[in-house]
């Protein structure tokens, strides 16, 4: 038996979550609470709008089944675009401190590893009855804003409503189409009227990511390669290409969350902002510039750093995805914190937004379950379900896993790397070098898209050396994949 089929990959997921922290499995006690939840919908009840009749869509992955935002837009008066944004309601199904919401608040988010998906929530919820799956009416919390011609959005209400999806689109499929490298999808010309609604949803996404860009927004694009599986083996890593489609879920959750910051303020309440205060190394930053002969600013500024990286992309598109990566650790990670609604928001710095928050994906990141709760609570006018103290001890708790999520992440492809290239030891590859420091050199390769350790050869490296290595040992239980540089490329060029 050959080592590739000695190698269980899942069984080192189970590991890697379990080593950092988190449950890999349902207890028991939440699969029986769980498994005997029905379906409900509001019968008059409560005060909720009937939007079922609505052109909704959603736009994912094509094997994404736990949907946690729908769409749709209208024409308004002077070019203006009417968005509505519809979030699964999670929290009619998981009331707080029942036995799924303790799970989920432990683990704070679901974990993709690209081998085995661990999700925040049972399949049973989050794969069907708080999915917005299309083919059954779901309970939602429906978010409103108003695109104005340049891109500033008014903010809008926040409700309670029923709603059905009426198409599951893919996102490779609706950004070739917008990018008019294929014809329309299927999907999209056998849903009447859907055409021209996706079209002016890509219309609104292009006038909010200009008026983003032109205010600052940093438009970063870093290599991750995930692990197309067959068969339980690794068979190619491919790299998520940031496309139109793509842009229009972006763009609108933006929009959405900066909402839903807005009513929050409005009814006095606390809430869990997501913030980058300001770059965590901006003189790094700043040397990195000056290595391209950019002078930046000696203080944080956005609009700066993103003329730079908007240049650099269109002079080097190649290793744009490098420099991305090196100004994304610089940048140092995003964090929640709670916030008193009498205090000025902190901001996010990569999305040139001043109030942001996660509210858009509740069955998958615990801190928009928390969002909801508080959206409902003043939508309803009960009591506030957290103290600012509360909010405090869950912001920090979150922004710890989410940091560790990433981990597990990062480490899974990196298994799933050492197992692609495994009966490869020996080959030599073109990369560019990604890091180079005491900690030691890395060097990710054109193709197939791997990042690994320069174990020999690797002095006098800088980051942006093109090279040429060879691979000498590969360890998927360790993550490991290391090289020998066998040396340079003509028109080497650093830059960071």
């Amino acid at each position: 038996m050959n080592r590739r089929q000695e190698i269980d990959l899942t069984a080192i997921a189970w590991d890697t979550m379990e080593r950092f922290g988190f449950y890999p499995e349902f207890p028991r006690s939440v699969l029986r609470e769980v498994e005997v939840i029905k379906p409900k919908i509001h019968d008059g009840e409560i005060d909720s709008h009937d939007l079922t009749s609505l052109l909704w869509s959603s736009i994912d992955n094509w094997d994404s089944m736990d949907l946690d935002q729908i769409e749709y837009c209208e024409k308004g008066a002077a070019g203006e675009i009417h968005v509505k944004v519809a979030i699964a309601d999670v929290d009619s199904y998981v009331p707080k401190r029942s036995q799924a919401d303790r799970y989920a608040a432990h683990n704070g988010t679901s974990v993709y590893t690209g081998i085995v998906t661990f999700p925040m929530l049972p399949d049973h919820l989050s794969k069907g009855i708080t999915s917005l799956l299309p083919g059954q009416d779901c309970e939602a919390v429906v978010i409103e804003y108003t695109v104005l011609p340049d891109g500033n959005t008014r903010h809008g209400s926040l409700y309670r409503a029923t709603v059905a999806n009426k198409a599951k689109l893919i996102y490779e499929e609706v950004g070739e189409w917008l990018e008019g490298t294929r014809d329309i999808p299927v999907t999209v010309s056998d849903v009447p009227a859907l055409e021209e609604q996706i079209l002016m949803q890509h219309e609104a996404a292009q006038r909010l990511r200009r008026y983003r860009m032109k205010h600052g927004a940093l438009d970063l694009q870093t290599i991750e390669a995930e692990p197309v599986m067959e068969e339980g083996r690794v068979k190619d890593l491919v790299v998520q290409r940031q496309d139109l489609a793509r842009q229009v879920i972006e763009e609108f959750m933006v929009a959405a969350n900066g909402t839903t910051v807005a009513y929050l303020e409005d009814a006095g309440l606390p809430m869990i902002e997501r913030v980058v205060v300001t770059p965590k190394y901006w003189d790094e930053i700043v040397d990195t510039a000056a290595e391209y002969g950019w002078k930046l600013p000696s203080r944080p500024d956005a609009k700066s750093l993103s003329r730079f990286l908007d240049y650099e992309r269109e002079r080097d598109p190649d290793t744009f995805p490098d420099l991305s990566l090196t100004i994304v650790k610089l940048m140092g990670p995003g964090e929640y914190i709670a916030r008193d609604p009498k205090r000025e928001p902190v901001g996010h710095f990569a999305l040139a937004v001043t109030d942001y928050t996660h509210s858009t994906a509740p069955n998958r990141r615990y801190a928009d379950l928390i969002i909801q709760r508080l959206v409902k609570s003043a939508i309803e006018g009960d009591h506030c379900p957290y103290t600012y103290e509360d909010l405090e001890e869950e912001s920090a708790w979150l922004s710890d896993r989410e940091k560790r999520s990433k981990k597990v992440e990062r480490f899974m492809r990196k298994a799933a790397a050492a197992v692609l290239l495994e009966d490869r030891i020996g080959e030599k590859f073109e990369g560019f070098v990604t890091g180079a420091s005491e900690r030691g050199t890395y060097v990710r390769l054109i193709e197939p898209p791997v990042e690994g350790r320069v174990m020999r050869g690797e002095g006098c490296l800088k980051v942006g050396h093109k090279v040429i290595v060879r691979l000498i040992h590969t360890d998927p239980e360790r993550g490991y994949v290391d090289f020998e540089c066998t040396g340079k490329r003509p028109g080497i060029r650093r830059f960071s």
